[in-house]
């Protein structure tokens, strides 16, 4: 038979010489002068485990091929080259000539647009190939091939190609094998992102569910029966990833061609044929990182496949949990720095580069895109960290979620809320989707829902982390945080964020750590007996772990927090009281629950605010005498467990919610929550520590201790 290969590359490479060495008449034909010129020169050869040999047969460029070509046509380019393809063969073939399509992807419909489909038959080829050099091509291995007519026939010219085809079998489900095949190859794109070999990106457990997901992804859309082949089973994919690596190992093969067209050739891939007609986000994301390595932005690497593992986890664990507003595909970043790879959520009311400014508000969520990030997310850019998700909130950070939009709910146990404002940002770090996440506090809002969900919360010493780009709740009060799974990983952050060295050293303390217990905290009748009970067990703890501890009167505290009120009032109607009673006032934007708080706002007088300030400015040095003689400040984080619903502020459950957080907003001293135990129906139970302003390190080194010591 007399065969025409199109692309004489790895596979068109293989499968010519197969056919010449068999004494059918190839011509090869490709667009790379130099492979053109040694194919002439010294044949083609064929190396690897397979077999060695080298066949004579002519090549020539597009430009040398005959007016009129018969016989059969194996088209092996690029799927992005397929349309170019198409066109060299466009009014060149003689009636009785067949075209087959040896490509991956879907580019049948592309092809049969030129040629007709009627005279178009496709292949399935999973052959480990690849160019080395010039004339060269290695066949890493004898996989599964395929061969069919389009609508499913068997027919006679199916069959005589078949039969002169290396390794073919006729199948009348071909479409079947190539939908099969765009799973396995989303697969491929997404381990290409890294630097792992194909079987250690398929094995690796970090990596698995990624996996499953983008196959299961694209299973889903195949319009046809999906074909099992060289250990891939769509009925079976837990047990394909196995048998996928067994396959890859035994394979010469090591990489895929998409990682050498990236990392190697550094070339345009086959992402817009291959992945482009897929809808789902998992495809999306991996098609993203390709463009971005692609484009030079990124480096093939594992934090590529960590942050595609991080997105599968948002698609499955954070959006039951409505704690996602949007995904960030490819995020722009630094190439390394301190949190190199690191996925980070951020709060949806801080500014990111070509989102909204949701604000948990409908209407916001759908406004004009922010020009460039805030200080905090450029920060996290620059240290290296992938900003790779925005995080619900509760509306304006004002203490409630606007009616038209789920709360965000506590990944253990999702009944139960994950607290507020910044309930996303603490549910996708307690779900496990990301270690850390931004937050806002103006009166509790890192720290109440990270006792919550069972996680670290930290809000740091007023003004150590800026503001800008943040939508204001009280000025005066607000503070851009970190809500993280440990301390380590909030130290990280905060240090990127300060543009400071890793605040926490590894050197062993001097001497043992001194806390201050705030006793009146711990006796207050508004916190829950159960969490009383548990916060004293843990300072038992901490005492058998050898910190010290000392009893505190914190009443000042309590006092302090009396001032939070008229001040958060006043400025929260100096930021939203145009939208709700000026001249272009729009009140039927916010809901209804937060507008009723602002409306209350309104009646709170400028004097109130002043007369608080004077107050907290008396009381500040009692409230740093506490701390004399003392590292940190220790008490209850919250007075009860996660409610069902977040309460509104101006309910019973409402007003105590922040009784023991609020105190330092007024204060502006830096405090952390860390987990301390769980109630008996399961809940987490956060204790809160707090340190002077400005030692932001020394409050974090004593919460890694005790973090350590209730682990």
């Amino acid at each position: 038979m007399r065969f025409t290969v199109l692309g004489a590359g790895a596979i068109g490479g293989t499968v010519g010489s197969h056919l010449a060495r068999s004494g059918h008449d190839v011509l090869f034909c490709d667009v790379d002068p130099g492979h053109v010129a040694a194919v002439e020169a010294q044949g083609m050869r064929i190396t690897g485990p397979v077999g060695e040999f080298t066949v004579r047969a002519p090549a020539v460029l597009p430009a040398g091929l005959p007016e009129l070509i018969d016989g059969v046509v194996l088209v092996a380019v690029k799927g992005h080259h397929t349309a170019a393809a198409a066109e060299v063969l466009r009014d060149r073939l003689a009636p009785t000539a067949l075209v087959v399509s040896m490509q991956n992807g879907l580019t049948t419909d592309l092809l049969s647009e030129v040629v007709g489909r009627e005279r178009l038959l496709a292949c399935f080829v999973n052959f480990g190939a690849d160019v080395l050099e010039p004339g060269v091509v290695m066949q890493g291995n004898v996989g599964t091939f395929r061969i069919g007519e389009l609508d499913g026939r068997m027919t006679d010219r199916l069959r005589e190609i078949a039969d002169a085809l290396p390794y073919a079998e006729a199948t009348d489900n071909i479409l079947g094998y190539l939908w099969a095949k765009e799973a396995y190859g989303a697969m491929l794109f997404a381990g290409a992102v890294s630097d792992l070999s194909i079987a250690d990106s398929l094995e690796d457990p970090r990596f698995r569910p990624l996996m499953l997901a983008i196959a299961r992804e694209v299973l889903a859309q195949a319009p046809v029966t999906p074909m099992p082949f060289d250990g891939f089973d769509p009925e079976d994919l837990p047990g394909s990833l196995t048998r996928l690596v067994a396959f890859n190992r035994g394979s010469a093969k090591s990489h895929s061609g998409i990682y050498r067209d990236l990392a190697v050739r550094n070339r345009s891939t086959e992402v817009e044929i291959q992945l482009g007609p897929l809808t789902g986000p998992l495809t999306g994301y991996v098609a993203d990182l390709i463009r971005a390595i692609e484009r030079g932005e990124r480096v093939c690497e594992v934090a590529n496949l960590e942050l595609l593992a991080a997105y599968e986890r948002l698609e499955r664990l954070g959006r039951p949990l409505h704690a996602v507003v949007a995904a960030l595909p490819a995020p722009p970043r630094a190439k390394s720095g301190p949190l190199h790879g690191m996925p980070v959520a951020v709060k949806d009311i801080i500014d990111v580069a070509g989102s909204p400014r949701g604000n948990g508000n409908p209407h916001d969520m759908t406004g004009a895109p922010a020009g460039s990030d805030a200080p905090a997310v450029a920060a996290l850019r620059a240290a290296g960290a992938d900003v790779f998700a925005l995080a619900s909130l509760l509306e304006y950070a004002a203490g409630a979620p606007h009616p038209d939009l789920h709360e965000a709910m506590n990944p253990v146990r999702p009944e139960r809320t994950a607290g507020g404002s910044s309930g996303g940002s603490a549910a996708l770090v307690a779900a496990g989707v990301c270690p850390a996440a931004l937050g806002t506090d103006t009166g509790g809002s890192i720290r109440i829902p990270a006792a919550y969900c069972g996680i670290v919360g930290m809000k740091p010493t007023f003004g150590l982390v800026s503001t800008a780009g943040v939508t204001p709740l009280s000025p005066t009060l607000d503070h851009v945080g970190a809500l993280a799974a440990s301390v380590a990983d909030a130290a990280a952050v905060l240090a990127a964020l300060t543009g400071t060295a890793e605040p926490l050293p590894v050197e062993t303390p001097s001497r043992p750590y001194q806390l201050g217990v705030l006793t009146d905290q711990l006796a207050d009748p508004r916190l829950d007996p159960e969490l009383a009970a548990i916060t004293r067990a843990a300072l038992d703890r901490l005492v058998v772990a050898g910190l010290e501890l000392a009893d505190r009167d914190g009443a000042v505290l309590s006092e302090l927090a009396g001032c939070l009120e008229d001040i958060l009032m006043v400025e929260a109607w100096h930021v939203h009281g145009r939208a709700i009673s000026g001249p272009d006032a729009h009140p039927e934007l916010f809901g209804a629950t937060t507008l009723r708080l602002l409306r209350s706002a309104a009646d709170v007088e400028l004097p109130r605010r002043e007369a608080a300030l004077a107050r907290r400015a008396e009381l500040l040095p009692a409230a740093e005498g506490l701390l004399d003689g003392v590292d940190v400040l220790v008490g209850p984080a919250t007075p009860y467990a996660a409610p069902e619903r977040t309460p509104p502020v101006d309910t019973p459950e409402g007003e105590i919610e922040g009784i023991f957080s609020g105190p330092y907003n007024v204060t502006g001293q830096p405090a952390i929550v860390v987990p301390c135990g769980l109630t008996a129906d399961g809940l987490p139970v956060g204790l809160q520590l707090a340190a002077r302003c400005g030692d932001d390190a020394g409050l974090l080194r004593v919460a890694a201790a005790v973090e350590a010591a209730l682990s």
